[in-house]
């Protein structure tokens, strides 16, 4: 039992490194536009570029995590996700740095499936609730330290972060080698082709492909405001690399306390679907209100509440999938992943283009769009009830 455990935390950890690595880019931003004289939509194409990498290699790592192991595509993920990081940190060219965003979407198709497999493989069906909420509690607890682990180490050098993240991500790699032991899943042909063909059939129902379309446009709405908060914040308002970073610190470990201690009550109270809405809705109100302000006050307290209201949204949605997802979780929550992979290609390309033309313009683009998706979201429960 001790020993599972044990394989389980190695495995979770590669996973907790990974996005830990994908928040030490977002402090450093501002100051990276500025020493190399990139435009937004330029810094908005490389948040996209590790979702696009994400994005087409998942289907091709998750096949081969069946056929080859977990183990042997998480230690190669780790050690991708080195290379990647040590690249970014030398690149003097955008070639460079996009191919080493690529590289760390790459990493991170690797990675997530496998872990999220490998967890599976080594829990039954009471254990794996927790264990998943461990898996969870891995990807906000590294975008929280990420951001704040980047602004501290990059206040001498802002390629410092990049070069850390390499030196952890090879450790990793060797624990995963040598620490890790192969999990065996056992999964019969007739389960796989049933997998393979429930897509098709999930897609053709109306609740789902509603819900799957919200996700879209709200994914998109969330990474317009969040994929270059940091540029804009820096642009607008004046904040500096700490500031930053302290800023989306403080708001994620707020939202994660949230998450952890009061998550199950709100549901309780008002249940999945209000919690959702008034997400959209707080969301769309206080980013609007961050465009209109000129406090500084005024944008600390909005980022708070927009922050919160995103890191709740998401597991209220996944919440939500999985409870009406019957017998087909695996197929649900990968049709989530992947109409949110989308969302956040086009909305840091979007706003990275809307913020050449003004600093303000992804503001008021997120906002209208999380106010429409918020009353789209209004009819969830009618198609909850034709389901």
């Amino acid at each position: 039992m001790q020993n599972k455990k044990r394989m389980i935390y190695i495995a979770i950890f590669n996973l907790f490194l990974v996005f830990v690595g994908v928040g030490l880019v977002v402090p450093i931003m501002p100051d990276l536009r500025n020493q190399m004289g990139y435009s937004g939509t330029t810094m908005g194409m490389m948040i996209s570029i590790f979702a696009i990498a994400q994005l087409i290699a998942s289907p091709i790592t998750g096949f081969l995590s069946d056929k080859m192991g977990r183990k042997k595509i998480i230690a190669v993920g780790m050690l991708i996700f080195a290379v990647s990081e040590l690249i970014f940190g030398l690149a003097q060219s955008l070639p460079l740095f996009y191919f080493s965003r690529a590289l760390g979407g790459v990493s991170a198709a690797m990675i997530m499936p496998s872990v999220t497999a490998y967890v599976a493989d080594l829990t039954n069906l009471l254990e794996r609730p927790k264990a998943m909420g461990y898996v969870s509690a891995a990807i906000s607890g590294g975008f929280i330290i990420g951001p704040g682990l980047g602004g501290l180490v990059a206040s001498g050098n802002i390629r410092n972060p990049f070069f850390a993240a390499a030196i952890l991500g090879l450790f990793a790699f060797f624990i995963t080698l040598f620490g890790l032991k192969e999990s065996h899943p056992l999964k019969s042909v007739q389960e796989e082709v049933e997998q393979k063909t429930s897509v098709y059939n999930v897609l053709k129902e109306p609740f789902f492909i509603s819900l799957f379309v919200i996700i879209l446009i709200s994914s998109f709405g969330l990474q317009s405001f969040e994929s270059i908060y940091s540029v804009m914040a820096n642009a607008n308002f004046g904040f500096n690399t700490q500031a930053i970073a302290l800023i989306i610190t403080v708001s994620g470990i707020f939202a994660l306390i949230v998450q952890i201690f009061y998550f199950d009550r709100i549901v309780q109270k008002i249940g999945e679907i209000r919690l959702i809405q008034y997400s959209f809705f707080l969301s769309a109100i206080f980013i609007a209100l961050i465009a209109i302000t000129r406090s500084n006050i005024v944008v600390l307290i909005s980022t708070f509440i927009v922050f919160l209201a995103f890191d709740l949204f998401r597991p209220a949605v996944t919440t939500y999938l999985s409870k009406n997802a019957g017998d087909q979780q695996g197929t649900i929550n990968g049709l989530n992943s992947t109409f949110t992979s989308f969302g956040n290609i086009l909305g840091p390309l979007a706003a990275g283009a809307l913020f050449d033309v003004n600093h303000f313009f992804p503001y008021f683009v997120s906002a209208l769009i999380l106010l429409v998706t918020g009353f789209l979201s209004l009819r969830m429960k009618k198609l909850k009830s034709n389901h």
